[in-house]
């Protein structure tokens, strides 16, 4: 079975899945042939996003106290390093109740703070944590436990092509995924989907459009703004495109909502926020901090963090939380002269896990 062949059901044209959703896949095919001591050769799994997909599994293995496959990663029409990487997933009967989640071979392990996972841990974010627990939770047996174990051949070497050992995450890649799937991102046709979701937005009589960056703003719209889905538009790094479909069509409000490390380059003049065009976060917020009188050693240590959100518990703790209400104002009035004044812009910046750093 080739990579094109592991995804049976349930993808649109162009869409590929996760490493998350593999190793969620993974743990649910594993799980099942420990309990039934038969070998599986495809799972139905609901991702995160709630869409159902049967996958295949491949290189299956069953004995007494333990059960292994893979799924074979599919990246879509926009294929990433780890495109035809096998995620493995063991399950082995533990004698300590409950289900511990752990890695191996291949994949990293967190060494700097910032990040969605703890210093130490495994480079197993929280989504993709949450579903494998979900999966195995499941197949739990009477006074006995499950040991899962994720693993990727060839993981250190895929890793050394990301931005994995820049950020910290060391020895293999990242089991990621905040929605399970990975969408395609031609960008003539995903620009005109923005622009035809402003289009749809308009005709239901809005004219205010809510531009959020990523899955962090979607969830703030959504549980604190209480926002339904069809008034949000996620606009990934597209934030100029996006402004100046706006402008083109009259909008007469924007709210941009997104992470702290996508709106500090919006604040900086980059309406473009894709790390192609430049990746100045965390120099930028350090001239915040300059501007702020900070001393030499809280200044070195924002230079030093190796995200956007590590920089947040830095100026938190010397006082300096005041900086993200300037950047998101920034961001505001830099939107503002983007598109010659002609749209009233606020913006509300975000940390990692949904609290509101700043807004304006």
């Amino acid at each position: 079975m080739n990579n094109a062949d592991s995804i049976i059901t349930g993808l649109q044209k162009g869409q590929g899945i996760t490493t998350g959703t593999c190793a969620q896949a993974a743990t649910k095919g594993a799980c099942i042939m420990l309990a039934n001591q038969k070998i599986v050769n495809e799972v139905e799994v609901k991702t995160p996003s709630g869409v159902k997909l049967n996958l295949g599994l491949v290189d299956q293995k069953i004995g007494e106290n333990f059960a292994e496959c893979a799924v074979i990663k599919n990246s879509g029409e926009e294929p990433d390093v780890t495109n035809g990487a096998k995620i493995f997933v063991k399950v082995r009967l533990s004698k300590k109740e409950g289900v511990i989640i752990k890695g191996a071979g291949g994949v990293g392990r967190i060494t700097k703070p910032g990040l969605a996972v703890g210093v130490g841990e495994w480079a197993i974010n929280p989504v993709p944590r949450k579903m494998i627990l979900k999966e195995a939770s499941r197949f739990l047996p009477d006074d006995k436990g499950l040991e899962v174990t994720v693993s990727v051949p060839g993981g250190k070497e895929l890793a050394g092509r990301t931005y994995n050992p820049k950020l910290g995450i060391m020895g293999g890649i990242s089991i990621i995924g905040t929605t399970g799937i990975v969408e395609p991102k031609s960008l003539d046709a995903y620009r005109a989907s923005l622009a035809l979701e402003l289009n749809v937005l308009k005709a239901q009589g809005h004219n205010k459009a809510v531009l959020v960056l990523g899955y962090v703003g979607e969830r703030y719209s959504k549980e604190t703004l209480k926002l339904k889905s069809d008034s949000i538009i996620k606009i990934g790094d597209h934030v100029g495109f996006m402004l100046r479909q706006c402008a083109k069509k009259r909008v007469k409000e924007v709210l941009l909502i997104g992470h702290i490390g996508k709106l500090i380059k919006v604040a900086s003049g980059q309406f473009n926020t894709h790390c192609s065009f430049g990746d100045n976060r965390v120099s930028s917020i350090a001239r915040y901090v300059k501007l702020y009188g900070a001393n030499k050693k809280t200044i070195e240590d924002v230079l030093n963090a190796t995200t956007a959100e590590a920089t947040v518990e830095i100026l938190r703790k010397v006082g300096l939380a005041k900086i993200f209400e300037k950047i998101a104002q920034d961001v505001s009035a830099k939107a503002r002269e983007f598109v010659n004044y002609k749209i009233k812009i606020d913006c509300i910046v975000l940390s990692l896990n949904g609290k509101v750093l700043g807004s304006s």
